[in-house]
């Protein structure tokens, strides 16, 4: 890293006007009004030389031919060399500082050592050209590098973007061919079911089937419109379910439950998410792993934390085996610490399980 990019402009600014200062009046000797104006006038000008370079370059010329005042030249031309694109221009400028430089050092020297005023005045003069083009077009490598650095990193993205469509497209058109599929013949038993039998628990319970299944198949269209959309947000998945849905939810559920919920009815809409998805989850756990066994279910605020706790007794009949990806907890475990929470399960004693979520409450 440059080091004098750690140093304030106004402050290296002042510094080098000093210096430039210091170095027009230590050549005066008698000096008239106009050199002394002139001596300061040329450095003071170089107050301006990052806005208006030509502006000190013009005030820097008079203070070289009457005061000596190099420094003044030297930095105002270099000013001209950074800001300038038009070479010509530079060149001219360079002219103008080497002419000055020339005629004040011609008055030191006798005729014959002339040649090497000269060489001091062309080398006095290209030092600054050269500093300046170099930092110039190291500036503009540095904005190209920058613009190459964003262009393959918007490639990239684009890339992944187009990686991710196509995974989706793949994921919706899975879902949509075979797990719409199976569940609409579900739907369509459990129609057959309702309509052909004589027992009215097996008419409610085939009942509920279907509606469940009918509202699977509608929640599958919704993922599988989102995911065939490339620029697709969870935005778009409505309606999302609330804490106002937990009663229905447990009710269809089958689940015997004792059930305490004491939430304020106001929390963001992510914390309403998280905790009926993890009551949902919960209750889906509890029918494939402990059937038969009951559920209590409570949820309440402690200070200022959010806490959500499912517990359920030991099975009293075989589980049954149905497919589990073993994700559900991961899930509900990122999605509580997304949220600043945390997601807890234990084993207890008396064979049950308890599974507790508690989030911050702001």
């Amino acid at each position: 890293m440059n080091p004098l990019k750690r140093i304030p402009p106004a402050l290296l600014d002042s510094a080098i006007v000093a210096i430039a200062l210091f170095d027009s009046f230590f050549y005066l000797y008698e000096p008239t009004p106009f050199e002394i104006t002139m001596a300061i006038a040329g450095p003071l000008g170089l107050f301006f030389r990052r806005r208006w370079p030509w502006l000190s370059l013009l005030l820097a010329i008079p203070a070289l031919i009457t005061s000596s005042s190099s420094i003044t030249g030297l930095v105002a031309l270099y000013s001209v060399a950074v800001a300038e694109r038009r070479r010509w221009a530079v060149l001219l400028a360079g002219v103008a500082i080497f002419a000055g430089t020339s005629v004040t050092w011609w008055g030191w020297i006798d005729g014959g050592s002339a040649i090497f005023s000269i060489i001091f005045a062309v080398m006095t003069t290209a030092a600054p050209i050269a500093l300046g083009l170099l930092v110039r077009t190291r500036r503009e490598l540095t904005a190209r590098l920058k613009e190459l650095e964003e262009a393959r990193e918007s490639e990239r993205r684009y890339a992944e973007e187009e990686i991710l469509a196509t995974e989706r497209a793949r994921i919706a058109r899975e879902m949509h061919d075979v797990v719409s599929h199976q569940v609409s013949l579900i739907a369509v038993q459990a129609g057959a079911l309702q309509v052909g039998s004589i027992d009215p628990d097996t008419k409610t319970t085939a009942r509920t089937i279907r509606s469940l299944a009918t509202k699977t198949l509608d929640e599958l269209r919704q993922m599988v419109t989102v995911l065939r959309d490339s620029g697709g947000e969870l935005s778009q998945i409505a309606p999302q379910p609330t804490i106002a849905d937990l009663p229905e939810l447990i009710a269809a559920s089958g689940i015997p439950s004792t059930t305490t919920l004491d939430l304020p009815a106001d929390l963001p809409a992510s914390v309403q998410r998280a905790i009926y998805r993890t009551v949902q989850e919960a209750l889906t756990n509890i029918r494939k792993h402990a059937p038969g066994a009951t559920a209590t279910i409570t949820a309440h605020s402690i200070r200022n934390d959010l806490s959500v706790t499912v517990h359920n007794t030991a099975a009293t009949a075989p589980s049954m085996q149905l497919p589990a990806s073993g994700h559900g907890l991961v899930g509900l475990r990122e999605r509580a610490e997304l949220l600043g929470g945390t997601l807890s399960e234990e084993a207890t004693s008396d064979g049950g399980f308890t599974l507790t979520l508690t989030l911050p409450q702001d």
